[in-house]
């Protein structure tokens, strides 16, 4: 009976989270029919609710933004907006950060996330898996000796809550292993670990 019960439970688990975090993402996805007139939302043309039609929807607005702003009117037009929100005292400070951020993260150019390292943390003989996401600037370099990085260390079993350092090149290990098989082993806690890799001489 013990047996079968976590047989049930391994098969039965990582399906209904699955189910969950899909859920829960296409939910927040239709939103977007908010965006919609009342006449022509689904449940206004249709008498009830369509689930996903909204995450659809959310689809079809990314990929209309993507071409709209990869041909030289849309450039002009995304100069216009950004030139208005940078007017705004507190809108630009926040614009300005989220999309500098965004860029670093999700643009093919920039490098951060790109590196899976070892580092020791919280104290030293105690290591983790951390994500260079830069160098330090600004006046923090004129307050550090030496080549330094900036990194990232997610927390465990949620990757979104972590901790920025900033350490010496020197005291952080680079590793043969690629992002998705770093987040794997920090989600699943260490259980999930990356093949090994032998160093060809």
């Amino acid at each position: 009976m013990k047996k079968y019960f976590i047989t049930g439970l391994l098969v039965l688990v990582p399906l209904f989270i699955t189910v969950w975090v899909l859920s829960s993402v296409i939910g927040i996805m239709d939103q977007s029919l908010f965006l919609l007139p009342m006449s022509w939302r689904p449940k206004a043309l249709l008498g009830h609710e369509i689930v996903g039609i909204g995450a659809i929807l959310t689809v079809l607005i990314i990929l209309c933004t993507g071409v709209i702003a990869t041909n030289f009117f849309g450039k002009q037009l995304i100069n216009l907006w950004e030139a208005m929100l940078s007017r705004v005292p507190f809108v630009k400070s926040i614009y300005a950060s989220v999309k500098q951020v965004s860029d670093t993260l999700f643009s093919d150019t920039g490098n951060a996330f790109r590196h899976a390292v070892l580092v020791q943390f919280p104290r030293q003989g105690t290591w983790t898996i951390a994500f260079i996401t830069g160098k330090p600037g600004g006046d923090i370099v004129n307050h550090l000796q030496g080549d330094f990085v900036s990194v990232y260390v997610p927390t465990t079993p949620n990757p979104t809550g972590g901790y920025f350092l900033m350490m010496p090149r020197a005291d952080v290990v680079e590793l043969d292993m690629s992002v998705d098989e770093a987040l794997k082993y920090i989600i699943s806690m260490g259980v999930v670990a990356p093949p090994k890799k032998f160093k060809t001489k």
